[in-house]
């Protein structure tokens, strides 16, 4: 538990304009893909673990929203979040 806090903290101070700017954009996109790619890693040693799956699919789907909102409303700064995380736009 202790480990996402910090994430938190590190993305809030990356991502956000100062460091109590949680609702920012860019610092959920953040957040959310630490959290996916901990239950991914989850999920390949529980292959049968279908809550967490549905739980992942969820989460997966709120980033994707998250996404769509920041690349139309912020296209720069949607590139550079998303090469920063490395994940795909």
């Amino acid at each position: 538990m202790s480990e996402i806090l910090n994430y938190k903290k590190q993305a809030v101070n990356e991502f956000g304009k100062n460091n109590r700017d949680t609702g920012n954009t860019s610092v959920q996109i953040a957040i959310l893909t630490h959290r996916i790619k901990s239950i991914t890693e989850h999920l390949k040693l529980y292959h049968n673990d279908f809550h967490s799956r549905r739980g992942l699919i969820a989460l997966v789907s709120l980033r994707k929203s998250l996404s769509k909102y920041l690349k139309r409303k912020d296209i720069e700064g949607y590139k550079k979040l998303i090469a920063t995380l490395g994940i795909r736009g």
